[in-house]
């Protein structure tokens, strides 16, 4: 197709966005890829789609491929499917809910589990029917509390859904294997580094669960890596829990006063200049940290919870939210505490919370009452010997001892992994990187099925609950993805299967002749397939035509201009940099030549 850019939908920005943080974002608005309409959300322009269209080509082709069906739901659905599921409530605050006129409940979807679940279920009811694969791409609705960095954390977002259904556990492993093969297939094609990591299934529910991630600096998951091949994003790693201590020469516990001690590190300058040890100095491992937060259920029933990690470790806030899932997080407040005061501010210690308070009771249910639930970190065991509060104000407590002295409600992980920390499976030191995340799959399980009643009759005439996976890829985010990772200072650089065009020719003189040649090779490559975009603006500079065309980033430029006078052209390969004169009779084919080379390499 082919396309002049003068009568183009089209204006560069010569200034970053100022809402603008990363690279890409920045550059798809200056180059006209997209419009901001409001925070996370964006409008989509001429060139912007094109590039969307070829990422969403690839997805489907794979899609069919694998032998997959799509389907095409509504965004806006009814509320009853999602309060079936309790997903109405379990979603939290990111779920855009409404009412219709009718009062009727409403929302925009975050995603069609329900959806796809219900639709299977009123036309197939016999195991001869599966396996069953379909999907959909659609846009979906997350009211994303902090929307960041363009496209790749929106509130409206682009994305391809896909559910399996299968009778067998074995069944659905297979699908899942296959969907999982397909999408190896499709980040191959699109040509964006990928790393497969197991991870949390979080509102989605299931069992087994591994992420797509781009590995990015400016990524929002932190991931690890093993040498010994294991992967994982850090909210899904486990802490390997040491064996237990004999704790059997440590004397009895110590409250000792710690004056001006508002930090670990204040907190253990003092014990080695006030109460040093025979064996070592005192570090900050060796302190506990108990740190207060507020659990919101999705009923919005408020809990404080106190979870205790190494000193020598912050609370990694995802790793937290992940682990108590679907309450959301937020740090005590002094409200809170107003309300508990056996909870010492700065000064808190295991033995007036959780299991060791004397507040603690049962209720008529069997559930502990009356004191604020304790979790500690899985290296807390029996007997370690921890420096902690004492519950007096400036006092901490020594040679407590887990087991001995204080015990927990269970376990959490919510400390922050850090690079050299052991793998799970005793593969080596993890080493930490950044990543976008641009597929997730999960195996779900029966929990959809079973409560929107899906089965199906087996051999036997037995009814049987079916059995789910869900796969998706945010379209939307891999197109920012690639342009994160296919750019530099003066633009974008697409590889040659997803750009907008194949060929950029710019006329870059002032006389008729550069313009006619110009408009000639590109009628010419337009009549090949090659989708063109023709700068045929007259009144404007060759720089500015340079500065555009490097902007917008298609693979091949092909310049027209003073050299016409010597019968040659000028071709850059955006990528490298590389530019070459041809002669004008020559640089039609030898367009046609590079174009064919970029996509058998995947540039």
């Amino acid at each position: 197709m082919l396309r002049n850019l003068s009568s183009y939908f089209l204006r560069t920005l010569r200034e970053d966005p100022a809402d603008a943080e990363v690279d890409s974002h920045k550059l798809l608005v200056r180059a006209g890829y997209i419009r901001r309409t409001a925070p996370g959300i964006y409008t989509w322009l001429p060139l912007g789609l094109r590039v969307l269209r070829k990422v969403e080509d690839v997805v489907r082709e794979e899609m069919d491929r694998m032998g997959a069906q799509e389907v095409h739901f509504p965004g806006l659905i009814p509320a009853d499917p999602y309060k079936a599921t309790n997903r109405w409530d379990e979603y939290g605050p990111t779920l855009f809910k409404l009412q219709d006129r009718k009062g009727g409940d409403y929302l925009l979807a975050p995603t069609h589990e329900e959806m796809f679940t219900l639709l299977v279920k009123d036309m197939y009811s016999s195991y001869k029917d599966l396996p069953l694969t379909l999907y959909q791409v659609q846009t979906k609705y997350r009211d994303e509390a902090r929307p960041r960095a363009g496209l790749i954390r929106g509130r409206d977002f682009v994305m391809k859904d896909a559910y399996s259904f299968d009778v067998s556990d074995e069944g659905l492993d297979a699908s899942y294997q296959a969907e999982r093969d397909t999408y190896e297939r499709i980040f191959q094609r699109l040509g964006l580094d990928y790393v497969i990591v197991s991870a949390m299934s979080g509102a989605m529910g299931g069992s087994r669960s591994e992420e797509f991630l781009h590995p990015s600096p400016i990524g929002e998951d932190t991931f690890v890596r093993s040498p010994g091949g294991y992967a994982a994003n850090a909210e899904a790693v486990t802490t390997p829990a040491p064996d237990p201590l004999d704790a059997s020469g440590v004397g009895p516990k110590r409250v000792v006063p710690t004056p001006d001690c508002p930090t670990i590190d204040t907190l253990v300058d003092l014990l080695n200049a006030e109460y040093p040890r025979e064996d070592r100095p005192w570090t900050a491992a060796d302190t506990l940290k108990n740190v207060v937060v507020v659990l919101t259920h999705p009923d919005g029933a408020r809990e404080l919870l106190v979870v205790g990690v190494p000193g020598d470790r912050e609370i990694d806030m995802k790793r937290l939210e992940a682990s108590v899932a679907p309450a959301e997080v937020e740090m005590a407040q002094d409200e809170d505490f107003s309300s508990h005061p056996e909870l010492v501010r700065g000064y808190i210690g295991p033995e007036a919370i959780g299991p060791n308070s004397p507040l603690r009771a049962v209720g008529e249910d069997g559930e502990p009452t009356g004191s604020v639930r304790y979790l500690v970190d899985p290296r807390i065991v029996e007997g370690t010997c921890w420096v902690t509060g004492a519950n007096i104000d400036r006092h901490h407590v020594l040679d407590l001892v887990m087991g001995r002295d204080f015990s927990a409600d269970g376990t959490i992980e919510a400390a922050e992994v850090r690079e050299g920390d052991l793998a799970p499976d005793g593969s080596g030191p993890l080493h930490l990187e950044r990543g976008i995340e641009v597929g997730h799959i999960f195996q779900l399980g029966r929990k959809y099925a079973q409560a929107l009643g899906l089965t199906v009759l087996d051999e036997n005439g037995k009814s049987r609950v079916v059995t789910m996976g869900s796969y998706g890829i945010g379209v939307s985010r891999v197109m920012a993805a690639l342009a994160e990772a296919n750019h530099d200072e003066r633009g974008l650089a697409w590889p040659a299967g997803i750009a907008p065009f194949d060929v950029h020719i710019l006329a870059t003189g002032k006389g008729d002749e550069v313009f006619d040649a110009a408009r000639g090779l590109a009628e010419d490559l337009d009549g090949s397939g090659l989708d063109v975009l023709f700068d045929d603006r007259r009144k404007v500079s060759a720089g500015v035509k340079f500065a555009d065309s490097e902007l917008v980033g298609i693979p091949l430029s092909l310049v027209v201009g003073r050299s016409l006078a010597d019968g040659l052209v000028e071709i850059r390969v955006r990528a490298t940099g590389e530019r070459t004169e041809i002669p004008v009779a020559e640089a039609a084919d030898a367009i046609r030549e590079l174009h064919e080379q970029l996509l058998e390499k995947g540039e």
